[in-house]
């Protein structure tokens, strides 16, 4: 069964297609390039698995690949010059085509890269992890992290298609399917309590990637993304939504040189003290909170500060948040599952005390 949901944003609108076996199908890859020459960005990891099937694809195109080491770290300006200096060798020009195959960190630098090219060129993002699939690759935000934050750097580049098959989470460690859970869980947090209830019910088959429960998880985060986006493209208002529990999770990321929990694993850590704050300032109840801490420990993430972050620490990285305005600190919190919202002028105490509450030192 194949998917589609359509990001409609009039002229630059593009097709998120969901189908098992899609990279197999070779017409409906080269349909999304349009020049001669592709620069193909992967990791070791995803490389060896799917990166000469994607070639065999594009036999008759002009493909240059660049494979680079696994991890956060390589979300950098010098992996990104080292996209560019590729795009120079190949000669590439303003009809080239930048393919991201793999997970959130190609994905997020293969479109800075393109956004950037020749003032930029069209991308395409084969998301290959679950996290990619239903967060990164749909939406358009590209970046690169600095020492002092997470996505300092970067620009607003839809893709001209993005290409979701399923089948390739079976290559994916348990670890990296879990991080993946997160954000999908974040989306009934945040908006759709009714699928948040589908999770609870679904939590130990989208853990042993049961096909159509996988399928309709994914079709729902994106269909969900898809929506928000459209309305809000560039974060004025209601995608920033989308962070529910992010300004935590981001802070922990950097504290730990993006080298200990990964990102679900943080955001996932991020929405609990998002909600234990919440309830702290009387937005919502503990009982809340235990629930949406209850999923995430049902699907195997952690809802605790690793041990010896400290909670000061953890607040000044907060303060460098993109939400940040005027040097004020603004917190995605809700009301309980399904209404979330943007809070600011909450005082240090209250988040320092929240931090503490949730294993910071």
């Amino acid at each position: 069964m194949r998917r589609v949901v359509e990001v409609a944003l009039g002229a630059r609108s593009y097709p998120i297609t969901i189908a098992a076996g899609l990279l197999d199908d070779a017409d409906a890859i080269r349909a999304c390039v349009g020049g001669r020459h592709v620069l193909v960005v992967s990791n070791e990891v995803v490389a060896p698995l799917l990166l000469d099937k994607l070639r065999a694809a594009l036999a008759d195109r002009a493909v240059t690949c660049v494979v680079l080491p696994d991890g956060e770290v390589q979300k950098s300006l010098a992996g990104a010059d080292r996209l560019f200096a590729a795009l120079a060798r190949a000669g590439a020009s303003r009809d080239a085509t930048v393919i991201a195959l793999g997970g959130g960190v190609v994905g997020d630098l293969a479109g800075f890269a393109a956004a950037l090219w020749m003032r930029g060129v069209p991308f395409v993002q084969i998301p290959t992890s679950l996290l990619a699939m239903v967060d990164s690759s749909v939406g358009g935000k590209t970046a690169v992290n600095l020492s002092q934050g997470k996505n300092l750097v970067g620009a607003f580049h839809q893709p001209r298609a993005v290409l979701i098959d399923p089948l390739v989470l079976a290559t994916l460690p348990k670890r990296e399917l879990r991080a993946g859970l997160a954000e999908v869980v974040k989306y009934g947090a945040i908006g759709d309590a009714a699928f948040f209830s589908w999770l609870e019910h679904h939590a130990e088959a989208l853990l042993t990637l049961r096909p159509d429960s996988t399928a309709e998880a994914i079709e729902r985060s994106v269909r969900h993304k898809a929506g928000v986006v459209a309305r809000d493209e560039r974060e004025d208002g209601e995608r920033a939504l989308l962070n529910f529990g992010h300004t935590f999770g981001h802070a922990i990321e950097a504290l730990g040189a993006y080298r200990g929990l990964n990102h679900g694993e943080a955001v996932a850590v991020g929405m609990t003290l998002a909600a234990e704050l919440s309830a702290r300032i009387g937005m919502a109840t503990s009982a809340e909170h235990d629930r949406l801490n209850d999923l995430l420990a049902r699907l195997e993430l952690p809802t605790r500060v690793p041990h010896g972050y400290a909670a000061t620490q953890l607040l000044d990285a907060m303060r460098l948040d993109k939400k940040a305005l005027s040097g004020e600190l603004r917190l995605i919190l809700w009301r309980g599952i399904g209404q979330a919202e943007v809070v600011g002028g909450l005082a240090d105490a209250r988040i320092l005390e929240t931090l503490r509450a949730g294993g910071a030192a």
